[in-house]
């Protein structure tokens, strides 16, 4: 027995709720920027993923016109700053909405570092930055998909296991349904398994 539901039948709470409860668990990028008149704002979308490898390309998603997305239009740079375990409060607090006038490194008090490439400042405790300059956006209905060509990333070495990132150093935070959030629990090693190796059939 299956409840079934048509998003044409929907307010748009009701659909977000939907969503943001089955595509689960969805990664958190902690979003830092600065506006044209110097504002860093540093903001979490959990709209995020990889879109390309070469050249790098990472993607989030402003739902509805942010602070994020109006930097990043304006300056063509932003930083995706991993979000760890320990600043589950701070990147929280980050989501407040703030004045555009009011920078969210100094509101929550979460120290900034220099970034390497772009003018944007990278949060100074994050395991891993990736510095971007903007590559395109993408209007998609009351959304911007704002894709970013990595120009340089920063990680720091206690995270690393033979120069890879290893994820129970990372402990990265995800985003699940209505207030809830996600840590690594527990972590199964398979194989991808190729078809030269698939089994042959009976």
């Amino acid at each position: 027995m299956r409840s079934e539901y048509d998003p044409e039948l929907l307010d748009r709470t009701e659909v977000y709720r939907l969503l943001t409860s089955t595509v689960v668990p969805r990664p958190i990028a902690w979003v830092s920027t600065v506006s044209a008149d110097g504002v860093d704002n540093l903001a979490p979308h959990s709209f995020f993923t990889i879109s390309s490898v070469t050249p790098p390309i990472v993607q989030f998603t402003s739902v509805g016109r942010k602070d994020s997305l109006r930097n990043v239009e304006s300056t063509g740079q932003f930083v995706i700053n991993l979000a760890s375990e320990p600043f589950i409060e701070e990147i929280n607090k980050t989501a407040t909405d703030f004045p555009p006038g009011v920078s969210e490194f100094d509101a929550v008090g979460v120290a900034r570092e220099p970034s390497a490439r772009v003018r944007a400042p990278r949060v100074a405790g994050s395991p891993v930055a990736l510095e971007c300059e903007l590559h395109s956006t993408l209007l998609l209905g009351d959304s911007t998909v704002v894709f970013g060509r990595v120009v340089h990333a920063a990680v720091d070495e206690s995270v690393l296991d033979h120069g890879h990132p290893e994820v129970q150093r990372l402990r990265p935070l995800t985003r699940l349904g209505k207030d809830e959030w996600g840590t690594v629990g527990d972590i199964r090693d398979l194989r991808r398994i190729r078809y030269a190796d698939w089994p042959a059939s009976n």
